[in-house]
């Protein structure tokens, strides 16, 4: 009874001495380890904030670099405990793929989106037209982006779309150039609609006076002289000034005696006699 119990001790010694100091550096390992990605993640934090990257990727790019650290940290504890972690890291890369594959297109929402918060061709509040889609950014998020139509409809666009396409932002310029075509008859004088444009449109400060008013023939048309107008303004007032000059041209033009023709056709009738 003696003996198997001394048997007993000395294979616990063993056991002991084999292995309590690893198991004692392995959790040692884990703490500082674990410490170490926690000062990483703040640390990727930090950077980014004050690089400016956008407020939105901040938080998943630290979490990133923090879960990195950590699998980093758990490798080297599992080859501490002899365990071959090459087939272990084949193995872990041969099921990443996989998922990639499987998610083929979150991924690539993902990586879009990512590129639209680090490059900012537009930010929340700017009125775009994306991926044939027109409306205001209420929000860029990983995966996709949220815009509302003018008429108060709510457009959620994956971001793949929106980065792989044509991207215009009506916001970002301070100045708009307004393009008007107008036309008038062919019997009205042209120097006095075009003066008669003019008055109308330097008469509203909206108008800016750099870059210049421009205004010319830009068509002669099946029914009418069609002028190019083209005044530059603050991009906010572009719309109203727009209505408001189309309006008050056409009444102009009808009080200095011009007149904007209707689309029309001559048609000549021969009879032939039989």
């Amino acid at each position: 009874m003696e003996k198997n119990m001394q048997e007993v001790i000395d294979a616990v010694v063993v056991l002991v001495s084999t292995w309590g100091l690893q198991v004692l550096g392995a959790i040692a390992l884990l703490i500082i380890g674990y410490i170490i990605a926690g000062m990483i993640r703040n640390g990727v934090r930090k950077g980014l904030e004050k690089s400016g990257v956008d407020a939105t990727l901040v938080p998943f790019l630290s979490k990133m670099a923090y879960y990195l650290a950590l699998g980093v940290v758990l490798i080297a504890v599992l080859q501490k405990f002899g365990v071959q972690t090459t087939s272990l890291v084949a193995v872990l890369g041969a099921a990443g793929l996989a998922v990639g594959l499987a998610l083929q297109g979150t991924l690539s929402n993902f990586a879009a989106g990512v590129m639209l918060l680090i490059f900012r061709p537009f930010k929340v509040g700017d009125f775009v037209d994306v991926a044939g889609t027109m409306g205001s950014v209420k929000a860029i998020e990983v995966f996709t982006t949220t815009m509302s139509s003018p008429d108060n409809i709510m457009i959620i666009v994956p971001n793949s779309n929106v980065f792989g396409s044509i991207i215009k932002n009506f916001t970002t310029n301070p100045i708009r150039r307004i393009d008007l075509v107008i036309g008038i008859s062919y019997d009205d004088d042209i120097q006095k609609a075009m003066d008669t444009i003019k008055a109308v449109i330097t008469a509203d400060d909206r108008v800016l006076a750099d870059p210049e008013l421009f205004i010319g023939v830009a068509n002669l048309g099946d029914s009418s002289v069609d002028l190019a107008v083209r005044p530059w303004c603050n991009s906010p007032d572009f719309l109203g000034l727009k209505c408001d000059l189309t309006r008050q041209i056409k009444e102009k033009l009808e009080e200095a005696g011009c007149s904007i023709p209707y689309p029309q056709q001559d048609v000549h009738m021969s009879q032939q006699a039989n």
